[in-house]
């Protein structure tokens, strides 16, 4: 098992296996990544966006993005999302990890642990040096569990600008 992984077998976790997601299941993917949104404050819930952001995901080359899904007896239970992108800093490719969602009933219990684990040794075997998310400053839950996973705040501040339509230029 790598470094980053949890154990992801059915030992490990009864009645769940993990893998990458499949066209079937993004409906039910894109009503957790819907819940996450009602907890974040930079963000609206609007599953039509989250499914086509999904299918998107879903279509493009393998090596470039990746959706981690557990499965439960019943289906999905815990979706997160990583995409590949060239770093200057590094020299290297770099992951972007989101939408780290586990279904209340299944918190606690290892899951997203094991779905972030997937993420990073799937980025990690692609020649990426290094990840990196962004969690709700209000989410103290979410903090507290990648903090436990080794992840620590930089001086970086993120900063937003919705494109929308028109030239950027005239603005």
């Amino acid at each position: 098992m790598d470094k980053h992984s949890a154990d992801t077998s059915a030992s490990a976790h009864s009645g769940l296996s993990f893998g990458p997601a499949d066209s079937s299941e993004l409906p039910a993917l894109a009503e957790m990544i819907g819940a996450l949104f009602r907890l974040e404050s930079d963000f609206r819930p609007d599953v039509a966006a989250q499914l086509r952001g999904l299918e998107r995901l879903l279509s493009a080359p393998p090596a470039q993005a990746r959706i981690a899904v557990a499965r439960g007896p019943q289906g999905p239970v815990g979706v997160a999302v990583a995409q590949l992108l060239v770093s200057t800093s590094e020299g290297a490719l770099s992951a972007w990890i989101e939408d780290v969602y586990v279904l209340p009933g299944w918190r606690g219990r290892g899951v997203g642990r094991a779905l972030v684990g997937q993420l990073l040794d799937w980025a990690q075997a692609a020649g990426a040096t290094r990840a990196q998310l962004l969690a709700d400053r209000g989410n103290e839950p979410a903090l507290a569990f990648y903090r436990r996973l080794g992840w620590a705040s930089t001086q970086l501040l993120p900063l937003r600008l919705g494109l929308g339509h028109g030239p950027i230029a005239d603005r």
